[in-house]
């Protein structure tokens, strides 16, 4: 499911002519964001039940370059949940269905009061099982990758 579609800002262009290191990790963050508010966590939902999510892990990898100006749409595939957590992988592409890079992450749900994990209020609860789950054989080949240096 595309969960997200941008362009390449001019102030994500760094000195090399294309998309900098970082502003990859940033369009993966907007994405999270985007997820946020299709479950029903955008700045009322959050406000509304005390609660938001927070990244605990990421793994992304780059594939492609991207350069100023370029469409880019991010696919989201959620790999696993439970009741605070969520497992996804998100793949970003350009125009043309290139793929770009890519970035696995784990997700916590925080109480926003408490400052703690806690169990996704109801109605967000609703609007993530209703997430399209990937099944352990559909997974992306990218998908639980360790960072390692082959021998």
């Amino acid at each position: 499911m595309v969960i997200l579609e941008s362009r390449v800002a001019s102030n994500w262009v760094d000195y090399n002519g294309h998309m900098n290191d970082a502003e990859y990790a940033r369009v993966f963050s907007l994405a999270v964001d985007a997820l946020m508010e299709h479950v029903g966590l955008d700045e009322p939902g959050r406000t509304r039940h005390c609660y938001t999510i927070y990244t605990l892990e990421t793994h992304l990898c780059y594939r492609r370059e991207a350069h100023e100006g370029q469409p880019l749409s991010v696919e989201l595939a959620l790999l696993d949940r439970d009741t605070k957590r969520l497992h996804v992988f998100f793949k970003l592409h350009d125009e043309e269905g290139n793929l770009l890079a890519t970035s696995e992450q784990m997700l916590m749900g925080m109480d926003s009061d408490s400052g703690r994990p806690a169990p996704f209020p109801t109605p967000v609860e609703a609007a993530v099982a209703a997430l399209p789950l990937a099944s352990p054989s559909d997974w992306p080949e990218l998908a639980g990758r360790t960072i390692a240096i082959r021998r």
